[in-house]
């Protein structure tokens, strides 16, 4: 289990270097590509409620994280994250989306299971596990 939780947690970091020019709309793509796929597992509801308690947890690390409202808004959905992110530097955006996404994801894998929490991230992401092991063996 901890295994997939670090290659999980490794995933989200090497999203977040995909974007290093546009790290605020790259870090609100993943979200709405995350958010595509979780909304037909778990309704609009339940990914509204990990969402928002991603924030709350999120936001003792990054205070100026703004949850998003609680109303269901396919199109604005993150709206008040990308505000948010938009006032930090880069790092600072890419280190709390890190942590924002690692929290949102552990909850999910302790609600749903570790395996299908990878397997949704990978869907979503477009991110082939045996490509990012085996470069992971190389680099050793």
């Amino acid at each position: 289990m901890a295994t997939n939780g670090l290659l999980r947690h490794q995933m989200i970091e090497s999203l977040m270097a995909r974007h290093p020019k546009g790290v605020v709309d790259g870090a609100i793509v993943s979200w709405e590509q995350l958010a595509t796929h979780l909304v037909s597992i778990i309704g609009e509801s339940g990914f509204n409620s990990l969402y928002a308690r991603s924030v709350f947890l999120a936001q003792s690390t990054f205070p100026w994280l703004v949850a998003s409202s609680p109303l269901p808004q396919t199109d604005g959905r993150f709206v008040e994250l990308r505000i948010s992110f938009e006032g930090q530097t880069p790092v600072q955006v890419s280190e709390a989306n890190s942590l924002l996404l690692i929290i949102f994801t552990d909850v999910l894998a302790s609600l749903i299971g570790e395996q299908l929490t990878t397997k949704i991230v990978r869907s979503s992401w477009g991110i082939n596990v045996q490509d990012r092991a085996d470069k992971g063996f190389s680099d050793e």
